[in-house]
């Protein structure tokens, strides 16, 4: 009987993947439609203006995961068919807009506009496109329309754009639609700086592939690379007045935050990287500052230089950090670090990234399959004297020589917390997370998501980076 049961499943999957190929070939091109957005507003407020649509290259995504089964990120795209009126591809994103709507600066009113992508494969036919957001109860409502004629030549850009950059596949492991293709470019490498570029692709893809569960996925990726080149070494580091001809306009003190890496450019990244196929985009930047960042679905970046000895795999932690959010959709599980967001999540109000709950029913915890029996929801452990650590450390200046020295005595107590606890290695619901010291829970004393530290992925975690993988790859 337990044959048949297994039998009959897979026979289910082999037939749903046909039917989704047949809706792929039915619909679309082997080909990547680009739609440009101006996303504009302030706190509480947002207008989607559409800028430009083009053609690019091969679709490198999934032929059989057209709508999105993982309910992850702020936004959705939809794309319909408009003859039948059939909802034919869906995927949840992220902005650097919606952070910012977060911000002291958006709260006091002030109005800005950044400029967003969102892929999809090409269709063979007129379609809506609508965008979406989710509300403070996670529910997502249409916040723009708008109809394309892929055959109109007034409404889609074909120009077959010139790429003046060297680009490169890195590891080849197969075709673009049955694998994960991870884009590496640089920022602020300049030419005499591409040597240690193509060093620096090859240590970070190491760091990453020797990181649970990247190490036992390796053979589902490729990895590509496209040599940017900067007029000037480095990034804008606004905060010392220190500006750069970068190509790809990343800097420090996004949103007020030092160490917070982004660019605005958002079509010229678009413009360069659809030299190659890609799912996921990862910028170096070629400078000393401690930094980086990620959005789910967008990009990130992540430092690739330290002046202070022995620190050098803080880069390490960094640079697999933000690939969690970016490619899984994972959420920051610290809460006592600095960030520009106020309010960031709605209190009592479940988040959808997947490693984040306010834990309203522990019955119904969204990793509950994964809590050994007999494991206390919420999970205790040693939070006041954590957090008094914290707070001594968040009194030091961490731009000064010393930082690392005056931290070191601190760091160790709290990771002890962290490594000796109860629960520690278990799954369970640890209140502190999402910038949040009460009120939203991670599921273990410590992750990737959490300590500034090698520590692996958590269970939970891991689960989440494996379920996207498989999205790509089936």
């Amino acid at each position: 009987m337990r044959k048949l049961i297994i039998y009959s499943l897979l026979l289910c999957a082999s037939l749903c993947a046909v039917l989704f190929s047949q809706s792929f070939d039915k619909f679309f091109v082997d080909k990547t439609m680009r739609v440009d957005f101006y996303h504009t507003g302030t706190k509480g407020q947002e207008t989607v203006a559409l800028d430009k649509v083009y053609d690019e290259g091969v679709w490198p995504g999934s032929r059989t995961h057209l709508l999105d089964p993982l309910n992850l990120g702020e936004y959705m795209v939809r794309v319909y068919d408009v003859a039948s009126s059939l909802p034919i591809y869906s995927r949840g994103y992220s902005t650097m807009f919606n952070e910012w709507q977060t911000t002291e600066e958006a709260g006091a009113g002030v109005y800005r506009t950044f400029h967003e992508s969102v892929r999809f494969p090409f269709p063979k036919s007129k379609i809506q496109v609508t965008l979406s957001r989710r509300d403070k109860r996670m529910i997502f409502h249409e916040i723009f329309s708008t109809v394309i004629d892929p055959n109109d030549p007034t409404q889609v850009n074909r120009q077959q754009r010139t790429h003046p950059y060297k680009s490169a596949k890195f590891i080849d492991n197969g075709a673009p639609q049955n694998k994960v293709d991870l884009l590496i470019v640089p920022d602020g490498y300049a030419r005499a700086d591409m040597a240690k570029f193509r060093e620096d692709v090859k240590h970070f893809t190491d760091v990453l592939f020797g990181t649970s569960p990247f190490k036992e996925r390796r053979d589902d990726f490729n990895v590509w690379t496209i040599e940017v080149e900067s007029r000037e070494s480095g990034i804008d580091k606004p905060d010392k007045n220190e500006w750069k001809e970068n190509a790809l306009g990343t800097m420090y003190n996004t949103f007020g935050s030092t160490r917070y890496v982004l660019t605005e450019e958002n079509r010229i990244i678009r413009d360069i990287a659809s030299a190659v196929p890609y799912d996921v985009i990862t910028i170096l930047l070629n400078d000393n500052r401690y930094g980086g960042g990620g959005m789910y679905n967008q990009y990130t970046t992540c430092f690739t230089q330290t002046d202070t000895k022995g620190m050098e795999w803080q880069m390490d932690y960094v640079y697999v950090h933000e690939l969690g959010h970016a490619f899984a959709g994972l959420g920051d599980e610290y809460y006592t670090s600095q960030v520009s967001y106020v309010d960031f999540y709605s209190q009592g109000v479940e988040p959808w990234e997947p490693n984040l709950t306010a834990l309203s029913d522990p019955t119904t915890l969204k990793w509950r399959d994964l809590v050994e029996k007999g494991t206390p929801l919420p999970t205790p452990w040693e939070k006041a004297k954590y957090d008094s650590l914290e707070r001594a450390r968040a009194k030091l200046d961490r731009l000064a020589s010393d930082y690392y020295e005056k931290r070191e005595p601190l760091y160790r107590q709290a990771q002890d917390i962290l490594k000796k606890g109860r629960y520690a290695g278990k799954v369970g619901a640890f209140e502190g997370a999402g910038y949040m010291s009460t009120g939203l829970y991670r599921p273990a004393l410590d992750c990737r998501m959490f300590s500034l530290s090698l520590v692996d992925f958590c269970a939970v975690c891991r689960a989440a980076i494996e379920r996207m993988i498989e999205y790509h790859i089936e």
